[in-house]
């Protein structure tokens, strides 16, 4: 053992870990690759550290600038990738496996910091408005924002994903001023310290923003509160044990799991052998079993297919399936590696035995399986392996037990109904897969399997140039399932940021709302001067600056002229008979005439810090503008983002948001709506 390099925990700012304690083997040939260290963790000083040093360190950086700290730590870690895909290997992975769990994982930092570079404030207060006014008075609103809990974050990884499974929790709890203290699965261990080593040495992370547990948990979740969080991944019995924790109970500790499930595969009824799906369905669901050895919680489980589709399915199936070289994945052809060890081995072997109990072997390792590479035979291969159940409804055990390795269950079904039936007998699922040509087949059956899985991939042909497949959870699109899925959340875009943050409402004028916001709620006090805010730099703007313009009185040329210009001879604007029958009574201005015109009295013409108009927000015609009404506009500084970039010739800039009221004669309200600006710096 002394030979064997031994891994260690990174706690309390410091690499602890020197005697030896379990030995790790490589799940290619069973030889010892590396060992855990035996030295006990203090949990006290682990948690302490994230709460004293780590959450004040994350504090003194802005959402804007965490997201700049991942975007680095990214492009840190593709340029060192190749040494994680030497180390990834020794799981049993192929390289397009580990590309799922490397590439993958450090997609997702890149993904977190583009989404926290467009969606989140130069600050730590995230305003969810809109603000609401709760008095007719105006002097009384309310509105939500989410702020850092203050605590830490506990992340439980399975052993299948050793470095996404860290990464795609790590960066929304990064961006929330959450550190983490990352607990990997111990068979899989030395990928996660690899990556971690690589994370410390970039010197990007804020001092305790990230602490590494090699080996058990001990007393650690006994040391939570409710300001700290828990995610967990694996199995539906660790979630539940760990969900069980009193302290956890006792503290509301938010738990969200994210548990192995039974997935499923839906080939409709319309789709023939002859048809393109047919064929895509077959790659799908081989792939689905093959990839990192079936051992992935997306994996489909299920094949559910119509009864006479049964028997063309299954030879497909088994042809596929013959074809697949196993082995190293090192050795030239090979498509699919090992089980991660040999403790994964046994156990998917009993799960076979009691799956095949009643049911049909169509492919198994009695096919001619003969796992290539050296010392091979003393590796955790397994055989992919397919059954056939016909009497489903009536079987649970394929509903309930689950192989997590290359395994998958064929069941026939008479209709779509008793195939969604189907689907939901496993209880609640990560994903389902539904196969169909039919608009009509997806319109009917994806509300109905949506009710129990946390994703619905509809593959057709159209879909398929671009699609990203069954068991790949995307960072913008929610990760997770109801029941036996774990019932928990990750991923979706800035949702998953928001699970880390704290939710408050907050009530008070609109004037104190925006100091505490740090964006302009109407009603509150604005601040006008004799500077045009069009002639501000980034700088120099306050939220609040505001320019109330002087009027202009709508005109019928008006109306025929921008009829003219954009060819919008909408009736409204120019039937004067056909307008009396409406609400109106009268005909209006077009509505993007009423915009045009707000622009030209609000814009400042010559040349100054505002460099371009990309965009408009939350744009509402509230009233009609008719022939010779009077419009005026209200143009005020709402929000500023300090992107921290420059343009090509290096000038800095930020983004601003305007907010723009457009009134009539009667100070009604007739426009609303937020530009969006880039706005130069001074320096």
């Amino acid at each position: 053992m002394g030979n064997l390099s031994t891994l260690q925990s990174f706690i309390g700012g410091r690499w602890l870990g020197q005697e030896a304690h379990t030995l790790l083997h490589s799940a290619l040939d069973n030889k010892p690759i590396y060992q855990t260290h035996a030295e006990k963790i203090d949990f006290a000083e682990a948690v302490h550290y994230a709460r004293k040093t780590g959450v004040p360190e994350l504090m003194k950086l802005d959402f804007q600038k965490r997201a700049q700290r991942l975007k680095a730590l990214a492009l840190y870690l593709m340029e060192r990738k190749e040494e994680l895909y030497e180390i990834s290997h020794l799981t049993g992975a192929t390289r397009p496996d580990s590309w799922v769990d490397v590439e993958g994982g450090i997609g997702t930092l890149f993904a977190y910091a583009s989404m926290g570079s467009r969606e989140l404030p130069s600050s730590n207060v995230l305003h969810e408005g809109p603000a609401m006014a709760l008095g007719k008075r105006g002097g009384f609103s309310g509105t939500h924002i989410l702020v850092p809990r203050g605590g830490l974050a506990v992340h439980i990884n399975a052993f299948n994903f050793p470095i996404w499974g860290l990464l795609e929790k790590f960066a929304p709890s990064f961006l929330a001023a959450m550190p983490c203290i990352g607990k990997p699965a111990t068979a899989t261990s030395y990928l996660t310290h690899a990556v971690v080593k690589m994370m410390m040495e970039s010197k990007l992370l804020p001092e305790g923003s990230l602490q590494l547990v090699i080996g058990g948990t001990g007393d650690l979740l006994d040391r939570l509160t409710g300001f700290d969080a828990v995610t967990f991944t694996g199995s539906a019995d660790t979630a539940a044990k760990l969900r069980a924790n009193p302290n956890l109970i006792a503290q509301a500790v938010p738990f969200t799991a994210e548990a192995d499930s039974l997935n499923a595969a839906i080939l409709a009824p319309d789709v023939t052998p002859d048809d393109p799906e047919f064929d895509l369905f077959v790659k799908e669901v081989v792939r689905e079993m093959t990839g990192k050895a079936g051992q992935k919680c997306t994996a489909i489980r299920r094949i559910i297919v119509p009864e006479n589709r049964a028997e063309a399915l299954g030879q497909r199936l088994r042809e596929r399936l013959a074809k697949v070289v196993v082995g190293n994945p090192k050795m030239e052809g090979v498509r699919m590696g090992a089980l991660a060890s040999l403790d994964q081995h046994r156990d998917v072997s009993e799960r076979v035995e009691q799956l095949a109990r009643g049911n049909e072997v169509l492919f198994s390792g009695r096919d001619g399986f003969k796992p290539l590479g050296e010392g091979a035979e003393s590796g955790a291969f397994f055989s992919p392996t397919l059954l056939l159940c016909r009497n489903a409804m009536s079987n649970d055990a394929v509903h309930d037990i689950e192989a997590f390795g290359p395994v998958s269950t064929m069941m026939t079904y008479t209709d779509i109904d008793e195939a969604l039936e189907l689907a939901a007998r496993g209880k609640g699922s990560l994903v389902t897969t539904l196969v169909t040509r039919d608009p009509a087949i997806a319109a009917h059956a994806v509300p109905i399997a949506a009710a129990s899985h946390g994703r619905v991939h509809i593959l057709d042909r159209e879909a398929s140039v671009d699609s990203t497949g069954h068991g790949s959870p995307l960072p913008q699109l929610k990760h997770g399932g109801p029941g036996r899925a774990g019932g928990g959340e990750e991923l979706g875009g800035i949702r998953a940021v928001k699970h880390f943050l704290q939710r408050a409402a907050v009530q008070g004028s609109p004037t104190m709302l925006t100091a505490v916001t740090g964006e302009y709620v109407r009603g509150g006090a604005v601040k006008e001067s004799d500077i045009h805010p069009f002639r501000r730099y980034f700088e120099d703007l306050e939220i609040g600056h505001s320019l109330l313009t002087h009027r202009r009185t709508v005109s019928e040329a008006d109306i025929v002229n921008f009829g003219g210009v954009s060819g919008d001879y909408f009736y409204m604007h120019f039937d004067e008979i056909a307008a009396k029958e409406t609400q109106f009574g009268k005909r209006i201005a077009h509505g993007y005439f009423v915009l045009s015109a707000a622009a030209g009295l609000f814009v400042s013409p010559a040349p100054g810090p505002v460099l371009a108009n990309y965009g408009l927000d939350n744009l509402r015609f509230v009233a009609p503008v008719a022939i010779g009404d009077t419009i005026r506009a209200r143009l005020t500084c709402k929000r500023k983002v300090d992107r921290n970039r420059t343009d090509e010739q290096g000038r800095g800039q930020g983004v601003v948001a305007w907010d723009v009221q457009v009134t009539n004669q009667n100070d009604e309200l007739v426009a609303s709506y937020d530009i969006l600006t880039l706005v130069q710096k001074r320096g």
